[in-house]
Order: C-alpha cells, then sequence, then structure tokens
C-alpha cells in the first residue's frame, strides 16, 4: 500500500514543530473538507468539544457540517510545545452564526503524528465567546507582519 507523506514529519524539532502548525492552519483556512482530511490519517480519532471522530469520513462530514454552520470561519493556530510525534497547540477562530451573531472561540489541542507526517489523533477542548461585529479581529490568511505575533490571550 503507498502511503502520501505530509512533511514535516516526525521526530520534531522547533522549526518543524511550528512549520506543521503554520500548514494546519494554512489548510483550516481554506475551509475545504476535503483537503484538510487527507492531513489525517484514514483511520484518525478526534475528540472534538463532546464529539468522538473517527475516519476521514467522518472528519469530512464533521467540518462540512462545521463550516456550514461557522460562517466566515477564520483562524489562527500557535504552538504550544512538542515532542517527537506530539504536538500541543493554542489557537482562535472567529466566525459568525446565521443569525448574525459574532463569536470568537478559543481552545487547545493535541496532535500526534504517525512516521509519514500525517495526525493519527486530535484532541481539542473549545470554548466560544460572544464577541460584536466590530471587535473581530481575525478575518483571513495571516500577514506576513501576522506570523511575527503571539496570539493575545483574550
Amino acid at each position: 500500500m503507498m502511503t502520501t507523506q505530509r512533511p514535516p514529519l516526525p521526530p520534531f524539532d522547533a522549526t518543524t514543530a511550528a512549520a506543521k502548525v503554520q500548514s494546519a492552519e494554512d489548510a483550516w483556512n481554506t475551509r475545504d473538507p476535503e483537503r484538510v482530511a487527507l492531513a489525517y490519517t484514514p483511520d484518525s480519532v478526534w475528540r472534538n468539544r463532546e464529539m468522538h471522530i473517527r475516519g476521514r469520513d467522518e472528519i469530512v462530514s464533521f467540518l462540512t457540517r462545521k463550516w456550514e454552520r461557522e460562517r466566515d470561519y477564520a483562524l489562527r493556530k500557535e504552538l504550544w510545545a512538542f515532542t517527537s510525534n506530539r504536538i500541543a497547540v493554542r489557537f482562535q477562530y472567529e466566525w459568525h452564526d446565521a443569525d448574525g451573531q459574532t463569536w470568537r472561540s478559543y481552545g487547545n489541542e493535541l496532535w500526534e503524528f504517525d512516521t509519514d507526517g500525517l495526525m493519527s489523533r486530535r484532541e481539542a477542548s473549545i470554548n466560544d465567546v460572544e464577541i460584536a461585529a466590530e471587535d473581530r479581529r481575525i478575518r483571513g490568511a495571516r500577514t506576513d507582519e501576522e506570523r511575527r505575533t503571539p496570539l493575545p490571550l483574550w
């Protein structure tokens, strides 16, 4: 069976872990469920909030529903820590619902990768906070300037 590698590959160092995080941010900001799912093993397991998801088909289904509900979704991820094949991330994303209410979602993720650089496990804890539309600060892909600025705490 032919496997597609997803560089950077473990074991991670500070540079490759940061690159992996930025690659994930860039992919999720496309809001393309099929593209995003290719970064995960075919049998990847997730805990996302209260949901348990297994495999690429369920990932695609979940992300499709997510981005139908979370309109104008824009994400920022930041490397928190890493080991040889694991990465911890903190993130924030903003979106609005069908009623026009704007939200900022804060969270942490734990990632585990196989030897080909595909994510085999993802655990996400997320909290949503209502914000005013004019308080939105994340609107699309990062600029080069933003890439050098850490995420604010709130």
